[in-house]
């Protein structure tokens, strides 16, 4: 009796799995798809030669270099190692919540509202605004591909379970009743 439960549950799971796993792939193929179209659209091409500075960034976009970004990975190598490098030298490591608390003050007090270092306080937090967010548009993308990515590794896995319960239902666990009937 436990043999036939056995290999009825295993038959059932062996289908949700294989159903799961084709959605599941599916979705993360469409994920990826999405994600290299929006990004294609913006025509961004990764930088290359000497507009890489710093070894932390040759080591991360070197790869890249001269291709048009598509993929979430390209996305999050420019967005934490290009823009994020050029914010820090522009604010000389200071966050967009730093210079902007600096800017507040300097511009409410008259006597140094309209001073150099009050409009290159206003330039630069302009810069940090702009900079985080374009990284948390390209972040976005590449935490979206991820979700792809998982999404599909998971599908093929259900889809393996799937196929191993279903050898184990339909041929390891068959009772003599099931061959007799087929």
């Amino acid at each position: 009796m436990t043999r036939i439960v056995h290999s009825t549950l295993c038959k059932v799971f062996a289908v949700v799995l294989v159903i799961i796993g084709i959605g599941a792939t599916i979705g993360g193929n469409f994920d990826h798809g999405y994600v290299t179209d929006q990004l294609s659209q913006e025509k961004i091409t990764m930088p290359s030669g000497k507009a890489l500075t710093s070894p932390e960034m040759k080591d991360a976009l070197d790869k890249y270099a001269g291709q048009q970004m598509t993929t979430g990975p390209q996305a999050e190598a420019f967005a934490n190692h290009f823009i994020y490098e050029h914010m820090k030298a522009a604010s000389n490591g200071r966050t967009y919540q730093e210079v902007s608390g600096d800017y507040m003050k300097c511009s409410a007090d008259e006597a140094t509202k309209n001073t150099d270092e009050c409009k290159k306080l206003e330039s630069i937090r302009a810069t940090l605004f702009q900079g985080d967010s374009l990284r948390g548009m390209l972040l976005n993308a590449y935490g979206w591909w991820l979700i792809g990515t998982i999404a599909i590794w998971a599908g093929v896995a259900c889809i393996v379970l799937g196929v191993v319960l279903a050898i184990l239902g339909w041929g390891v666990l068959r009772t003599k009743k099931d061959v007799v009937q087929a």
